[in-house]
């Protein structure tokens, strides 16, 4: 099939590579702007877009899917369908109209389950086992299209969100491939949802990645490893914001009140509202992430110091 394809960030970029080892014609890409990124605030591209300039395929950034400009590009392209992995923006029926065969959408979740923009960290965040990805056809309502298929993924007890969306944006590439296979030759059969089982996964914010040291240990640590790259779990200081990597519940620890800290020979631990967990790297604010025993030998701690 000649096809457009629909992302930004880095996790699209497997699904690009699957597609282009496939059969099907990739006519151009479409990703969000060049936007100002980083503390020097550098204009730069998006992975999609970067990947497509390595090929000379044509790169479609409106600011919005629904412009006139972008809306008569995608009708003379003509594409038979048009796959899309973390585009980030809403498409209009407009937009949806254009290919014979519709959009379809991998997502990464196990639909119903975790509509919308954060579905890994979400899966993180409560504590799910299972999750996985699955490949809808795009509708104007929130990934409420009939899916074609899922593979599932086992959710091991320290995974980040980064080291979960790794592997199923490689898992959702073929599946992703094998759907559009199946469309082409007329195989493909998509089921409605069901009604039941729906839940919610909106962005997560900054604010949200602040650790809140009166949860359980075990919240603590989903937290942290849900917001883990990005945006990043942080704590105050001093009133300072210090960004923190995954941490782990430690049953033998110190007991110590939600925040204070206490430093050990080989481990620094921080109490919560049940057991403490044990730091493990630390950035403060400037510099680069080291081990906790590190960060706390350069910056001792004062007498009944709490992490806020």
């Amino acid at each position: 099939m000649r096809l457009v394809f629909a992302g930004t960030p880095e996790v699209a970029i497997p699904a690009l590579d699957a597609i282009e080892s496939s059969g099907h014609e990739l006519l151009a890409v479409l990703t969000r702007p060049d936007a100002r990124t980083g503390r020097g605030r550098k204009v730069s591209r998006s992975p999609v877009a970067e990947w497509a300039d390595d090929r000379n395929i044509e790169v479609l950034q409106p600011a919005k899917p629904r412009e006139p400009e972008f809306l008569a590009r995608l009708a003379a392209l003509a594409p038979d369908c048009v796959p899309v992995v973390a585009y980030g923006a809403l498409v209009p029926r407009a937009a949806l109209d254009i290919p014979a065969r519709g959009w379809v959408n991998l997502h990464f979740s196990l639909l119903p389950a975790w509509r919308g923009a954060a579905p890994v960290q979400h899966a993180v965040l409560h504590g799910d086992q299972i999750t996985g990805a699955c490949v809808f056809q795009l509708e104007e309502g929130l990934d409420t299209g009939p899916v074609y298929g899922s593979v599932t993924e086992a959710i091991a007890p320290f995974d980040t969100s980064g080291d979960l969306l790794e592997r199923l944006s490689k898992t959702g590439a073929g599946l992703l491939v094998t759907v559009l296979d199946a469309i082409e030759s007329g195989a493909a059969r998509a089921a409605a949802q069901p009604a039941d089982g729906v839940s919610l996964a909106p962005k997560i914010t900054v604010e949200d990645a602040q650790v809140r040291w009166s949860d359980p240990a075990f919240a603590v640590d989903r937290r942290v490893r849900a917001v883990t790259p990005a945006p990043g779990a942080w704590t105050l200081r001093d009133g300072q914001r210090v960004k923190l990597g995954p941490v782990v519940p430690d049953p033998d620890g110190p007991p110590l009140a939600p925040g204070e800290v206490a430093v050990g020979r080989k481990a620094v631990h921080v109490g919560t509202a049940t057991m403490p967990v044990r730091l493990g790297t630390v950035q403060p604010p400037g510099k680069k992430a080291m081990p906790a025993d590190a960060w706390l030998r350069g910056n001792p701690l004062h007498d009944g110091e709490r992490l806020q």
